[in-house]
């Protein structure tokens, strides 16, 4: 797990060829699944290190809908295209936290897209900024976009890697650089950091779906014995 770096100085990182050949390609993987997802849908985005470039061989290619789409127009994009399922799983983090749909394209994991399965808060649109969000256009452009990894350090693209810098400390600075609001870094600091000390919890919720069962068919089985997700279903939609 990674841990939250402490306040310090900027660092530069020179990325050599082998990383920038490792995020050409988990860009081109992301590319090919935001194009699969394209018509159904357009507000799709890669999140994290492959938006930002900080990439290594173990970084997922972490695909998220923005919006709600029925469970099936996904799937039948992604099998369209040729994209196989490998685990399939309903997920809720928190008691008031979105619950989403997870789609896993390769055995090891490493190549996922969720959804959300009722409507989504403006903080949990935030959250992707947090960590870097890019569409298609900006991906197929070379685009990178700043954005903060699990050890709450601001990645900042240049031209030959990235600067890196904690952002302990800089909450309200960090708020301006992503265009989002100083509240929802201040409560990724408060989880994160906490994860840090206590470890990982798991999710309120994490079940696997078998084939033949769709993810709104699960949300309506869990609900009748969480009144959790049932308020949060009920207030979101």
């Amino acid at each position: 797990m990674s841990k939250v770096s402490r306040k310090g100085a900027t660092n530069q990182v020179v990325y050599d060829e082998e990383m920038w050949g490792t995020l050409r390609a988990k860009r081109e993987t992301a590319a090919q699944i935001l194009r699969a997802l394209a018509r159904t849908a357009p507000d799709a985005v890669v999140l994290g290190s492959v938006a930002r470039g900080d990439v290594s061989n173990a970084s997922d290619v972490d695909i998220a809908l923005r919006g709600q789409v029925p469970s099936y127009m996904v799937e039948t994009a992604l099998e369209s295209a040729g994209f196989a399922s490998y685990k399939r799983l309903l997920v809720q983090a928190t008691p008031m936290s979105s619950p989403r749909g997870y789609v896993f394209l390769d055995p090891a994991e490493l190549t996922v897209v969720s959804f959300p399965l009722t409507g989504m808060t403006m903080t949990e649109h935030e959250f992707d900024r947090f960590g870097g969000c890019l569409g298609i256009g900006g991906l197929v452009g070379g685009e990178r976009v700043p954005g903060v990894d699990k050890r709450l350090m601001l990645i900042e693209p240049t031209p030959s890697g990235h600067l890196e810098s904690s952002i302990l400390g800089r909450e309200a600075e960090v708020s301006r650089t992503l265009s989002i609001s100083l509240e929802t870094v201040s409560e990724r600091v408060r989880v994160l950091t906490r994860r840090d000390e206590v470890g990982r919890t798991g999710p309120i919720v994490r079940r696997e779906l078998p084939r033949g069962q769709s993810f709104e068919k699960a949300v309506a089985e869990v609900v009748k014995r969480n009144p959790m997700l049932r308020r949060v279903i009920d207030e979101r939609g």
